[in-house]
């Protein structure tokens, strides 16, 4: 806002007031002299024009107009300074007489169609005044009712003009001289004004700018010259004031300098205090770093070997032992897989709380996951005799593209811990989404128990690491504490949050949120249920959950679903309707129950013969006395709708299978695959021509380009470190002078740390896919980065190789024979071992060799003997590469012998292959891996021992 200055105040407070109020008094006596002047001429006209009108009217009525004008011309002379003209109008409004016969007379004339005024009458023109008087015949006696009234006689009347010059004159006169007063008195006053600026305003502004020198530093100025009454007080104040400051200003500029000694010096205590921060803070790193290796190494180092306790213990279990031995043995068994679980956790925990912990993105099946999930559970539930149900939401989207793994780990965490503290009653898990959209969807899943339930102070630290609700928990359930806090970082990684309502005693309720991406290629067909469409089925189920879990199940089929909650509702139901085509039966087996449930399966048999069971428990020796009871099947709960619909349709065809228009139909594209390994080779080729009409191979990236200037491709799988060219140098290539610089090029690497694949997304590539190829994330990438409509190949392109039958029915399939599986591969782990656990005791896995071959059991020989054959070479010059420290070449070595093993079953060699990459990677010299390299020599002896005679017994069968 701007600031009225000093003048400007003088100015308003002395010329301003003066002239307006001068203006007031000079306006309202000028207008009262103006009124005045006007009633003046008007009394003065009065006085004149109404004796001649008196005096008018005996000549007018005789029409002596002699006596008439002289009477008028005398009136006229005696007051020419303002009359103009007089004359005098008869009755009918006819000049009779006028006092200057060269004045206007039809100005002073009454208009036509006016009657004569009764009393004297003005009318104001511009320069003059017309007055205007009836002549009245007062001696005239009365003749008719009218003039009874008191109406007078009118013989005429008289118009006198009347001059309005000199009375203007005189009013413009009084104007002038009091706006000239006016004008004087303001003139007076700004002289004074003036005069009072020039004796205040310029001392003050003199005083101003000497303050804005000194507030700029300048503190020798000072205000000079002698002032009159307080501003000479002002003066000297100012003066004493800079006088001051300068003063302070010295002191301080003295206390600066002695400041600026004492913060050198100790600038230099906090450098070297820095620098030995800096020393402690790398020491603590490399603690950090040390810890984190040290759990890592340690987790390695102990599941190594409680794997191979728990592998020979269950190889025991399987020999003759007496019941104290086996008594042992499973003992032992449990113990080893609780063990391998807490390490499991620490590991876990050591990478979040490193940031090391990689979500990833893969294809997956959100209800085979939680159906995988829960088969691993049941068995714990079923022990404590408790009610394991699931409920997921019909509307959610199955084909997902996330880290199932991960989600799978916080859905056990979760539900062990609910049956942990759950003693009776029932466990829930109810799957529903929070925001579902084309790309991205929200889902919810919540984990109700009967058990416990925490107090207050209990559910403080419940997501404290290393601890639980207390002491005695710990005691009495066991655990580390881990899992609740793995799980929330888990949670949070996955773009998601987990909570909990609980209440003592009463149980408790765990959610956790997640997002995943929705998978726009499904990777498997829905459940063909098309049979069970109006099936009747009546449904008994006491738990409010289960039954409407599996209510909801059977209703997205279409079937006519009677569900009751008591025997009674159920036999009520029997005999109001006997066309039930299914009876569904939900019971626990305590052994009180099982005898009544034989008997209801025994009486419900006659009127329905398709009866099937739902029960708490997994032991197969009392399904199958169910079974033998009548029953057609006994499931273990909870009921999944892929065991209920295999168990409703028995027939093979009704399972899970791929969609026809996915796995049963191949591409009409053309791909090129670019790889040095020619068994990798090999199987990227026979994987890819299993989904895609044409594939077209190179192994080395000059290969590649040179192909790429010739042909166009639909997609390109790109190895990465080559001879000749390596896969990023061949990348630019393409990209700059050949048909393919739109084609989407993959990397495809058998090792990538996280930097390193950002890396290769920044060097042009449009994703990565890392060794062993996966089927499904193969079929992802085709459909997601291969521009079908452009490049699909007319029917007469397609090579002869590629006309294979269609059917779904048909796929590969590997006929292993019993003694091979009995030789190389363990018995699975039992559903109490941890599903997080990947290492493995056996030397050569069959099962996992045609997995990644895509069940075709003569390429995954071929495999495994390219393997067996390179593996000598392969030994000796990475021993060689190790005595001379040629630590380039051995990563070389390393990472071709990784990619080797990702497409054979060879687990423990290719596990610590890749872990040996990895330290490699991340700058490691090859003496601090010497304990490694100790185990991988181990390994690849052993396979070299154990392959021919596994290659000897698949050749053989």
């Amino acid at each position: 806002m701007h600031k009225i200055s000093l003048k400007d105040w003088v100015v308003l407070l002395t010329i301003i007031p003066t002239t307006l109020i001068g203006l007031g008094i000079a306006g309202y006596f000028s207008y009262s002299r103006y009124v005045e002047l006007e009633e003046f001429l008007t009394l003065r006209s009065q006085s004149i024009i109404e004796p001649i009108a008196i005096a008018s009217a005996d000549p007018i009525i005789n029409k002596d107009r002699e006596k008439l004008r002289h009477l008028i011309g005398f009136a006229h002379r005696s007051h020419a300074n303002i009359v103009k003209s007089i004359a005098v109008f008869t009755k009918d409004n006819q000049i009779f007489v006028t006092s200057a016969y060269h004045g206007d007379t039809n100005v002073m004339r009454i208009k036509a169609g006016k009657n004569i005024p009764q009393n004297t009458h003005l009318e104001k023109l511009d320069n003059y005044l017309i007055f205007r008087t009836p002549i009245i015949d007062e001696t005239h006696q009365v003749k008719n009712l009218e003039e009874l009234k008191g109406n007078p006689t009118v013989v005429g009347y008289i118009a006198m003009q009347i001059d309005r010059d000199k009375i203007k004159y005189r009013q413009q006169s009084q104007f002038l001289i009091a706006f000239s007063i006016v004008i004087f008195g303001s003139l007076l006053s700004a002289i004074f004004a003036f005069q009072l600026i020039k004796n205040v305003t310029r001392p003050v502004t003199s005083m101003v700018n000497a303050v804005d020198r000194i507030r700029e530093g300048k503190l020798e100025s000072r205000v000079s010259g002698q002032l009159i009454g307080e501003l000479n007080f002002l003066k000297n104040g100012i003066n004493a004031m800079a006088q001051s400051l300068g003063d302070y200003h010295d002191e301080m500029q003295r206390s600066i300098d002695q400041a600026t000694i004492d913060l050198r010096e100790s600038l230099e205590q906090f450098e070297i205090q820095n620098v030995e921060l800096d020393i402690s803070k790398r020491k603590a790193q490399d603690a950090n770093r040390v810890k984190s290796e040290f759990l890592a190494n340690m987790s390695h180092e102990l599941r190594t070997p409680l794997n191979g306790v728990i592998g020979f213990t269950r190889q025991v279990l399987k020999t003759p032992l007496s019941e104290t031995q086996r008594d042992y043995l499973q003992t032992i068994e449990r113990s080893a897989n609780s063990l391998l679980a807490i390490i499991n956790d620490i590991l876990d925990f050591s990478k979040l709380d490193a940031d090391k912990m990689i979500i990833e993105n893969i294809p997956f099946s959100l209800r085979d996951s939680v159906e995988e999930t829960l088969t691993l559970l049941a068995p714990i539930a079923h022990q404590k005799n408790l009610e394991l149900s699931l409920r997921i939401a019909q509307q959610l989207p199955d084909f997902l593209i996330g880290d199932a793994m991960r989600i799978k780990q916080v859905i056990i965490n979760l539900a062990n811990n609910a049956i942990k503290f759950t003693e009776k009653g029932l466990v829930s898990i109810d799957i529903d989404s929070e925001h579902i959209d084309e790309k991205l969807a929200v889902f919810k899943i919540t984990v109700t128990d009967t058990g416990i339930g925490m107090n207050s102070e209990q559910q403080k630290s419940i997501f404290e690491a290393f601890g639980q609700a207390d002491k005695s928990i710990t005691r009495l359930y066991g655990g580390t504490g881990l899992g609740l806090v793995i799980s929330q970082r888990l949670a949070r990684e996955m773009h998601g949050d987990i909570g909990f309502i609980t209440e003592e005693n009463r149980g408790s309720t765990f959610w956790f949120s997640f997002q995943c991406e929705v998978n726009p290629l499904p990777m498997t067909s829905m459940l063909d249920t098309k049979a069970l469409v109006d099936k009747n089925i009546l449904y008994y189920e006491p738990i409010t959950h289960s039954r409407m879990a599996t209510s909801e199940i059977l209703a997205g089929w279409k079937m006519k679903v009677t569900p009751v909650t008591s025997l009674e509702q159920f036999s009520n139901a029997l005999a109001q309707n006997n066309c039930y085509d299914f009876a569904l039966i939900g019971h626990d087996v305590t052994p009180s129950a099982l005898t009544d449930l034989k008997k209801l399966i025994a009486s419900v048999k006659p009127q329905i013969s398709a009866i099937h069971l739902a029960i708490n428990s997994n032991s197969p020796n009392l399904q199958e006395a169910l079974i033998a009871n009548g029953a057609v099947s006994c499931l273990s709960k909870p009921i999944t709708p892929s065991r209920l619909c295999k168990v409703l349709l028995p027939q093979p065809a009704h399972g899970v299978k791929l969609l026809p228009e996915v796995a049963s139909k191949k591409i009409p594209i053309k791909v090129l695959a670019v790889d040095d390994n020619d068994a990798n080779l090999k199987l990227i080729k026979a994987l890819l021509l299993e989904q895609v009409s044409e594939v077209i191979t190179a192994s080395n990236g000059q290969e590649a380009v040179t192909l790429c200037q010739n042909e166009k491709f639909a997609l390109i799988f790109m190895d990465i470190q080559m001879p000749v060219m390596d896969g990023v140098t061949a990348l630019k290539a393409i990209r700059s002078n050949t048909f393919n610089e739109d084609t989407a090029i993959i990397a495809v690497t058998a090792h990538a740390l996280s930097s390193e694949k950002e890396k290769l997304l920044v060097e042009g590539f449009d994703s990565y896919i890392t060794k062993p190829l996966d089927e499904t994330m193969l079929r992802h990438t085709l459909y997601e980065y291969g521009n079908l409509e452009l490049f699909a190949l007319r029917p007469d392109e397609a090579s002869s190789d590629d006309k294979l039958s269609q059917s779904s029915d048909i796929q590969l399939r590997a006929e292993t024979p019993p003694e091979v599986i009995d030789v190389i591969t363990p018995e699975p782990m039992q559903a109490e071992a941890n599903p997080y656990d990947f290492g493995s005791i056996e030397v050569i896995n069959w099962s996992l060799a045609l997995q990644r071959t895509g069940n075709n059991s003569e390429l995954a020989k071929e495999m495994l003997d390219g393997l067996l054959q390179s593996l000598p070479e392969t030994k000796v010059n990475i021993e060689y590469a190790l005595n001379n420290q040629d630590t380039e070449r051995l990563k070389t070595l390393i990472h071709k012998l990784n990619g080797a093993c990702c497409y054979t079953g060879v687990p423990n060699l290719g596990k610590i292959t890749h872990q040996i990459e990895t330290a490699l990677k991340n700058g490691e010299s090859a003496e601090a891996l010497e304990p490694e390299f100790f185990e991988f020599f181990e390994h690849l002896d052993k396979v070299l021992h154990q392959a021919p005679q596994t290659l000897k017994i698949l050749s053989e069968s």
